[in-house]
């Protein structure tokens, strides 16, 4: 089912406040039980990446409050390609860090578990070939709701003018797809979407199709 555009409030902030407090009440309702079997249904689609099946560094989330988990994608990623999870820094923005199971952590402000690193062994975004970001909403021209805080936005703002990796891969469940967005000038669009139910490419796979053209 995709879900309704939300009534003109007149302000991007406003429809998104609405739009916000409607899509996580409907994710946080989601037994386990479907949860789990979303877990399985995104690996196929993720592994299908270029990004996801050549060594590199891939970034993906710790779900919390009812995000799609990725615990069975991290254990079957191929062998060279390296699992990371942000940090939060100073200012807003994300570093990322390299974790398997049983690597130290520790919680941020917000009470999500983050890898026990020094900030100078942390890796910048550019340094990913793919980031796998978790999604409140999303429509099919690749735009992303995020909980709010612009974390990826205030990180990725590079991709707003420059064609270049990573490649911006939001996961949700496919129940999370509304007909249309609130849009921010900060905010930053998705290069491909993938639900349990299956994958969307919004841009062109190729290096120079990398950023933030308008939908196909």
């Amino acid at each position: 089912m995709v879900e309704d555009a939300i009534p003109n409030t007149g302000t991007a902030a406003a429809g998104k406040r609405e739009l916000r407090k409607r899509l996580r009440a409907m994710r946080l309702a989601l037994p386990a039980a479907a949860r789990m079997r979303a877990a399985e249904a995104v690996v196929p689609h993720l592994l299908s990446l270029a990004e996801l099946r050549s060594p590199g560094y891939v970034a993906g989330y710790w779900a919390m409050h009812g995000e799609l988990p990725l615990h069975v994608l991290q254990m079957r990623l191929p062998a060279g390609v390296v699992w990371c999870l942000p940090c939060i820094q100073a200012g807003g923005s994300l570093r990322f860090a390299p974790w398997r199971p049983g690597d130290p952590l520790v919680s941020n402000q917000f009470g999500i578990p983050e890898p026990d690193l020094s900030p100078d062994a942390l890796l910048r975004a550019e340094d990913m070939a793919a980031i796998v970001v978790p999604l409140l909403g999303f429509n099919r021209a690749g735009q992303r709701l995020g909980m709010g805080g612009g974390f990826y936005d205030r990180t990725l703002a590079f991709r707003k003018s420059a064609a270049m990796p990573p490649r911006l891969v939001g996961v949700g469940y496919a129940t999370q797809e509304v007909a249309d967005l609130p849009v921010d000038d900060w905010d930053v669009r998705l290069d491909t979407v993938v639900t349990d139910l299956e994958i969307l490419d919004i841009h062109a796979a190729s290096p120079a199709g990398i950023g933030n053209p308008e939908p196909r």
